[in-house]
Formats: structure tokens, sequence, C-alpha cells
């Protein structure tokens, strides 16, 4: 009776808590949960983006995915983007906070100065860095010529516009994983330092034994946001290359833009987006699951 009791007192506050939570929760189904349900949708038709009807066709489209060529390339260039920005934004974020995480003259200036790209439009720092990348009288090839190397063709060239894109994307997100890493390297406890200084360890193995195990649960979250704002990435692509040259630079989400938008074939364009859905849910999967580990952080 007491269960039942509880279970009445719970239901009848029900249209309370809805009434609370439905001006977040109508947001939420229009602009996400609906979209994402159409695209799937979507997914299972023909629809050539113009026409006002459509037929269902089941699962030709994933079908003809799996046998084009370009999806797999713009795959591993996914997977290379990722790989080429997670790394590096990881290791230069943290080198940065460790150089920054005792105060100086200046120093709040500088970490604002570092910081400043994240905030920046990426439309507006690709636009500059096309700038910088030009062939003949770029800053880069400057540089380069001034140090006795070669010049290189940046993003003219399938060998190095991969590389290009990803110096940029790597650029604008040192300062998001610097902020990140100075909180959690200023929530380290100090005593920990004077017990292993006391054991005679010494500064790099303070750093791996101490400093490393205790902002590992940072270094999974800007993990997971580093490699799912990589499956994410289209404005720099779309600025600097244009999924070139040659598709050396066309990544799912661009292939989705080029599917959609130029072929109008937005059948085939939302199932690369369904994919794009199940990769990054399975991320953030991975993420709710392994950050159990590190609750009482």
């Amino acid at each position: 009776m007491r269960a039942k009791r509880k279970y009445r007192k719970r239901y009848d506050k029900l249209p309370i808590v809805l009434l609370f939570v439905l001006p977040a929760l109508i947001p939420l189904i229009v602009f996400w949960i609906y979209p994402i349900l159409r695209s799937i949708w979507l997914s299972f038709t023909n629809w050539d983006f113009i026409s006002p009807t459509y037929k269902i066709i089941g699962l030709k489209n994933y079908q003809s995915l799996f046998k084009n060529p370009r999806f797999f390339e713009a795959l591993w260039h996914t997977v290379v983007f990722t790989a080429g920005t997670l790394f590096p934004t990881i290791i230069l974020g943290l080198i940065l906070a460790l150089l920054l995480v005792k105060p100086f003259r200046g120093n709040g200036i500088l970490k604002f100065i570092l910081f400043s790209p994240w905030i920046t439009p990426t439309v507006a720092i690709s636009i500059v860095w096309s700038w910088i990348y030009k062939t003949d009288g770029g800053i880069a090839n400057t540089i380069l010529t001034a140090l006795g190397m070669s010049p290189l063709k940046w993003i003219a060239s399938s060998d190095t516009a991969m590389l290009s894109v990803i110096i940029v994307t790597v650029w604008k997100s040192l300062g998001y994983a610097m902020i990140f890493y100075l909180s959690a390297l200023e929530r380290v406890p100090g005593e920990l330092y004077e017990a292993g200084a006391l054991d005679g360890a010494s500064r790099w193995h303070q750093f791996f034994d101490i400093t490393l195990p205790s902002i590992s649960p940072t270094t999974f979250f800007l993990t997971i946001i580093t490699m799912v704002n990589s499956l994410q990435a289209y404005d720099q692509i779309q600025v600097l290359t244009q999924g070139g040259p040659a598709g050396s630079t066309r990544t799912l989400l661009y292939m989705y833009y080029q599917l959609g938008f130029q072929e109008f074939n937005m059948g085939q364009a939302t199932a690369v987006a369904v994919i794009m859905i199940i990769l990054t849910a399975g991320l953030s999967l991975i993420q709710f699951k392994a950050s159990e580990k590190w609750v009482h952080y």
C-alpha cells in the first residue's frame, strides 16, 4: 500500500514537473530530436532535395555508400584528420598550461592571446590562413625560404592540403585545451608534490606519477571533445580547400555537403549524416562509461 501511495504521489507531481521541463523540452524536440528522426527517415528515400515527392528505397542508399570508394576515402580522411588534430592539441595544450600555470608578469595577457583563436569565428581564421598559405608571397613560404627550406604548395597540393587544414585546426584549438588543463593543474594538491620530493622523486617522476594521473579526467574529456569536433569540422575545409585538391581533404561531413547540396542526392547525404550520428553517439557513450571511473573528481 505504501509503495502504491508513493507511486501516486509521484504521478500527481508529473504535470508540475512537465510544466517546468516543457520550455526547455520544446526547443530540444524542434531543433534536435525532430531533425535527427527526419534525417533517418530521409536516408531511406531517393529524395533529390528539389522534388516535392520521393520514394522509399530501403537500404539502397547505405548499400551504395558501402560500395562507393569515395565513402571509404572520406572515412579515412576523417580518421587522419581526427588523429592529426587530437594528439597535437592535447600535447601542446598541456605544455602551454604547464608553462603558464605559475603566475608571472603578462601571464593573463598571454593566456588571452592564446585563447583568442578559439573564440574567433572559424571562417575568419581560415580566410587569414589562406593568405598565409599563398604559394607566392605567403607568410608561410616566406619563413621557409628565410630558413633555407624549399617553399611548399600548402593548400594547392594534395600532398600538403590535409596537413595545412590540420595546422589551422590545431592552432585554433590549443587555447581551449590550455584553459582546461590550467584549471586541472591548479586542482592538483600541492601536498602530493611535497611528499614526492621528500621521497626523492625527480621533476620527471613527479610529472608522470602525480601530474598526469591527477589530470587524466581532463585529458579524457578533451580527447572526446576534440574527436567530436573533428568529426564536425567543415568551415576550415570549405574556406581553405573545398574538399580538394583531388578530394584529399574530403571528410565525411564535407562528403555530406557535396552529396546533398552539390549533387542533390539528399538520400545518400542523410545516410552519411546518420553514420556520423552513430559515430558521435558511440564516442559519447564511451565518455559516459569511462567517466564513471573518475566520478569522485
